[in-house]
């Protein structure tokens, strides 16, 4: 009774705080019949400016300077949005890109900025020659109630590398202690079923088996929504998500 009990609320504490509740391990199997995902990532509204102004280590970091909140091209699409498809039981194989993350920093900013990464372990890297402390917030929803921390690591010395392990899929805000304006944000997922909009908000995902599916797009500035959707086989779905302040 006091193990039903404990994994009980256990189950209450994951639920309450927006991650995904472990489940069976993604299983990887041959996709003969699988469709795509073709879509693009949109936003029609105002593109606001954050103003940065680097108070210490200004000949790495620079100096004041604008940068907008979202990236929007010419014809609405949304760069370095996130898609994903939630909760894939079994599928394609993961890929070799996807065995070693790297979250680095240069120039007192993430890079990359923006990535999707694979539940488990990752590296978190300093390539300037200043203190940055790292710190990532688990979010309760997508970009938002970023307020528990997942890792928060100081790296004072220049080549600095250190590995972390995120064991859950979710949402997580980067930032640096050390450096207030710095900001990063990295999807962690459990299955291969996602993709990074380019410049001009497009992406793709390929090799999906038939079936009901839940679709994920996200950016930090608007948050995400969700979009259901039925794969067929061998065909193509074309989708549009429209993201929102």
């Amino acid at each position: 009774m006091k193990l039903i009990a404990r994994s009980a609320s256990l189950l209450l504490i994951c639920c309450l705080m927006g991650w995904a509740v472990p489940v069976s391990a993604y299983k990887e199997v041959t996709v003969s019949n699988g469709g795509s995902i073709e879509g693009k990532v949109v936003y029609n509204g105002r593109v606001p400016k954050r103003t940065i102004i680097p108070t210490k280590d200004k000949s790495v970091c620079g100096g004041m300077r604008k940068e907008p909140k979202i990236l929007v091209g010419p014809n609405k699409g949304v760069q370095e949005g996130i898609v994903y498809l939630k909760k894939v039981k079994k599928g394609k194989p993961w890929s070799k890109q996807e065995a070693d993350p790297v979250l680095d920093q240069k120039g007192c900013r993430f890079i990359p900025s923006v990535q999707i990464i694979r539940k488990g372990k990752f590296a978190i890297v300093n390539s300037d020659p200043v203190l940055h402390n790292t710190h990532g917030y688990l979010c309760k929803k997508l970009g938002k109630q970023c307020k528990r921390t997942a890792f928060n690591v100081a790296l004072p010395n220049q080549g600095q590398r250190i590995e972390k392990n995120l064991k859950r899929a979710g949402t997580v805000k980067v930032d640096c202690d050390a450096h207030g304006w710095m900001l990063g944000w990295m999807q962690v997922v459990d299955n291969p079923y996602y993709a990074i909009t380019g410049e001009d908000g497009t992406f793709s995902i390929t090799e999906v088996p038939p079936g009901k599916y839940t679709l994920v797009a996200f950016q930090g500035y608007t948050g995400g929504i969700e979009i259901p959707l039925t794969v067929k086989a061998n065909e193509r779905v074309n989708v549009e998500a429209q993201l929102k302040k």
